[in-house]
């Protein structure tokens, strides 16, 4: 007998079985009310979405949520982290701007947005983890000193990772920038020498003091670069390159490392909601929806990360795919078809990694909420 996974269908004809209904039964079923207390500032960890992007969990359904938190005296927060890429949501002025038209505004989901890692992201908290990849993880600073966290996950694909859930909305959307590079890539930057204009920012904030500026452009000593990443994250002008590339099997330890480090100091006090709606193709990062490559199936909830994961990942694969999206071929229920998109991928081995670390657990009991 595996973690019990709580799930709500879609259907409805009435009131009382409406979704935003369902989804405050299916909250109390999973006994997520257990995480919190009085008083308590509570994050509610979810993605607002790029602009152009439409894929997020909508924000009248994470009114429900917010409000469940409340009826139980606790305060809670939307909260997210700035990205590493150059977009919408670099920064915390543009990030509040986007979360706030694409519909995240507080009379709509009765709770203010606090991004959690700071206006440039430098509000970060170093977690010790003692892991294969990392003896430790930078967590954004707010997500570290909230006392709980309901974590609210649009399940879809992912590049890199094939599948994204509630375990990479915790590794990459707990993590600051630096931490984002650090799990996206082994390399060492590179400063982009037509962009760089010499002002000295990167130097003061190198940790290991390998940046220097000559001729008037940065330079970065590769013999002392450490790969932190928190050079990429302090130019302004996005002068020095972000590195992308590497291992998908090293990728996907390094996430759910992080993913460990983000809840590590909230024992019993984080609680997963996976939203198996809008499945698209790509993260919700990316400035466009793909049509969905199925049918739309629930909302699962758990206390378990990783078996909720693994639940919804299943739910998914054993559904017929949809005609004229980007599953081109015909292939059968029960083929995984976030690796017929990411062919290089191997997206189920997160769910071992993790288990491993224990993180959770792959083993699930699916309960239907009526």
């Amino acid at each position: 007998m595996g973690s019990k996974v709580y799930f709500i269908n879609l259907r409805s004809n009435s009131k009382k079985n409406n979704l935003s209904n369902k989804l405050k039964r299916l909250f109390d079923s999973a006994k997520l009310n257990k995480i919190l207390e009085k008083g308590e500032q509570t994050a509610v960890k979810l993605h607002f979405g790029e602009k152009g992007n439409h894929g997020y969990i909508h924000p009248v359904f994470v009114r429900q949520i917010v409000d469940k938190i409340k009826e139980y005296e606790a305060k809670p927060f939307l909260t997210d982290t700035n990205t590493l890429y150059t977009g919408s949501r670099t920064n915390s002025v543009d990030h509040l701007i986007t979360a706030i038209e694409n519909g995240f505004a507080y009379s709509v989901v009765g709770a203010p947005i606090i991004i959690a890692d700071g206006l440039f992201s430098k509000n970060s908290i170093e977690v010790e983890v003692n892991l294969k990849n990392f003896d430790k993880v930078k967590i954004a600073g707010e997500i570290f000193n909230s006392n709980s966290m309901i974590v609210l996950s649009h399940c879809k694909g992912h590049a890199l990772a094939g599948f994204g859930g509630a375990i990479k909305n915790l590794a990459m959307g707990c993590a600051t920038a630096s931490g984002k590079q650090m799990q996206h890539s082994d390399a060492k930057p590179d400063v982009i020498k037509k962009k760089c204009v010499g002002c000295g920012i990167c130097v003061n904030w190198c940790p290991k003091k390998c940046i220097e500026i000559i001729d008037g452009k940065a330079k970065i000593d590769h013999d002392k670069c450490i790969g932190c990443g928190e050079c990429t994250t302090a130019c302004r002008l996005r002068a020095i390159k972000v590195q992308w590339a590497t291992n998908n099997d090293v990728f996907l330890e390094k996430m759910a490392e992080y993913a460990y480090g983000a809840v590590k100091n909230k024992k019993e006090k984080v609680g997963y909601i996976n939203f198996v709606m809008n499945v698209t193709p790509l993260c919700d990062c990316v400035p466009w929806s793909d049509a969905p490559i199925v049918r739309d199936i629930g909302v699962l909830a758990s206390l378990d990360p990783v078996a909720l994961d693994k639940a919804c990942y299943d739910l998914i694969n054993n559904e017929a795919p949809l005609p004229n999206t980007e599953i081109n071929v015909n292939i059968n229920p029960g083929e995984d078809k976030f690796k017929h998109i990411h062919k290089n991928v191997n997206p189920s081995y997160i769910f071992d990694y993790a288990e491993k670390i224990g993180l959770g657990s792959k083993e699930y009991e699916i309960i239907e909420v009526k």
